[in-house]
């Protein structure tokens, strides 16, 4: 095994109290602000140590690798599983079976697509939409300009209850250009609410390297997989 449980334990704990520092620096509480283990290319043994280190939620990228996974997992560990990578229209009623949450919707066909399949399996699917704050052409997202007539455009969809805003850090080492991403989600996510009414509370931005910029612009769900786990291959990495 890579690592021991201890490491693992030792490492959430090690994020939970940066986590509590960055948000003490901006007058939040630490428990404003949840975890989610990103167990891209994990083993799970190691994702249950995670879980009983007391993350809030397991984050998977790819819907084939949650998929075996999944068959693999105790059913008497009770965790939300949350879609954190792209998600093609062909893998959507796959996904609605694997995950709680979808994190990623980046378009409104995609949005159609998840509300119809979710109408026929009788649920309500929770999703955050996903923006490209930083404006990065490698990037999935709408473009900050369509934030807003994106959210209204899926508020409209019974099947779907959207919970916030995602957006994934420029990859810089220019904090100011970080914290800008960050700061601009969360004026989108507060526009949105402003003129559209919607309540939404959720924004998910941060991940190993900016979380605690992330938490000090708001954030209230992190996005964690290399400060948790280390970096060396595990059985489903590819």
């Amino acid at each position: 095994m890579v690592g021991s449980n201890a490491d693992i334990k030792e490492r959430v704990n090690a994020v939970r109290e940066r986590i509590a520092l960055a948000a003490q620096r901006v007058g939040r509480k630490p428990h404003e602000v949840r975890l989610v283990a990103v167990s891209k290319g994990r083993g799970v043994e190691e994702m249950i140590e995670a879980v009983r280190a007391g993350v809030d939620a397991i984050g998977e990228n790819r819907v084939q690798e949650a998929a075996q996974k999944r068959a693999l997992w105790p059913a008497s560990m009770a965790v939300p599983w949350h879609m954190v990578g792209h998600l093609q229209r062909n893998k959507a009623s796959k996904a609605l079976d694997l995950f709680d949450i979808i994190q990623s919707v980046d378009s409104i066909p995609l949005a159609d697509a998840l509300s119809h399949l979710a109408a026929q399996k009788g649920k309500t699917l929770p999703i955050f939409l996903e923006v490209n704050a930083s404006r990065e052409g490698s990037k999935y997202g709408f473009p900050p300009e369509e934030a807003v007539n994106a959210a209204e455009a899926v508020a409209e969809l019974s099947n779907l209850r959207l919970l916030g805003l995602m957006t994934i850090g420029p990859l810089t080492d220019d904090r100011a250009q970080v914290r800008g991403a960050f700061g601009l989600l969360r004026e989108l996510r507060d526009k949105i609410n402003e003129t559209l009414k919607l309540g939404l509370s959720e924004l998910s931005m941060g991940m190993s390297d900016d979380f605690e910029t992330a938490v000090e612009e708001g954030s209230t769900m992190v996005r964690i997989g290399r400060a948790i786990f280390d970096l060396k291959k595990r059985p489903f990495e590819r």
